[in-house]
């Protein structure tokens, strides 16, 4: 007796188009919320990037990231005494500019002719040499720690777009001199003026201005009272190049 296989036929359901339907409707509230999310910290980091910047356009800073790390690590004494720009001898302002940032009356923030010739030298084996203008060491000083980290820089970057958005050069400058430090746990030009020449910020001749410009760079090793040679060659080479940008009356504009 042969016997004959039945074919089977296998049904596969369709797809319940009610059952789809419930599944993009539960899928739409986290597409939702992921949307609203990042909506709401496109609107949160400005916002406060904007409450920490921009009342130091007017408010003399109480502290600045630099002093409170000087605070904490040194048992030494820290000096820092708020000057406004008007008792502030002409000849700093310009000695600062013709030595750390001669461009600052015209960039926006980056001197970026410096940044590229820094980076070829970079490439080129030389050491990194420092492309910051001002308003960058605001930022720094403000708000940063020392440190040559990429995190570090952008973060930088950002606060300085956000700083010369929000201030004027003028103010920009002023806070520069008050919180660059000029020596050893000395912040800002009352301070050194007082301490490191024993003169009032308004009363600073020019090369006392040179000196203290020069040695910003490595205000703990270089001083400011006891000028090294290193430091006496900085400093005129600065009044020459404060001569050659026509005086403090190159800032008249700020």
């Amino acid at each position: 007796m042969k016997r004959r296989s039945i074919g089977r036929t296998l049904w596969i359901p369709s797809p319940d188009p009610d059952e789809e339907s419930r599944d993009a409707v539960r899928r739409t509230p986290v597409i939702r919320r992921l949307g609203r999310a990042f909506l709401a910290v496109l609107v949160a980091v400005p916002a406060l990037t904007v409450a920490l910047v921009l009342p130091w356009r007017w408010i003399p800073p109480p502290i600045t990231a630099f002093i409170l790390r000087e605070r904490l690590v040194s048992d030494e004494p820290v000096y820092y005494d708020w000057v406004p720009y008007e008792e502030i001898s002409g000849n700093l302002g310009i000695a600062v500019v013709a030595a750390e940032d001669q461009k600052f009356p015209i960039h926006h923030g980056f001197d970026w002719e410096s940044i590229q010739d820094a980076l070829q030298d970079a490439q080129n084996g030389q050491d990194l040499r420092g492309a910051s203008t001002i308003s960058q060491q605001v930022a720094k000083n403000l708000y940063l720690t020392p440190g040559q980290n990429w995190i570090r820089k952008g973060t930088e970057a950002y606060l300085t777009a956000w700083i010369e958005l929000l201030w004027p050069k003028r103010r920009i400058l002023e806070v520069y001199m008050n919180v660059a430090e000029f020596g050893p746990g000395v912040f800002g030009v009352g301070a050194a003026a007082a301490r490191l020449i024993e003169k009032a910020p308004s009363e600073l001749s020019g090369y006392d201005a040179s000196v203290l410009a020069a040695v910003l760079p490595s205000p703990k090793r270089m001083l400011v009272a006891q000028p090294s040679s290193y430091v006496r060659t900085r400093a005129g080479q600065i009044r020459t190049s404060v001569r050659q940008l026509g005086g403090s009356g190159h800032l008249a504009g700020l």
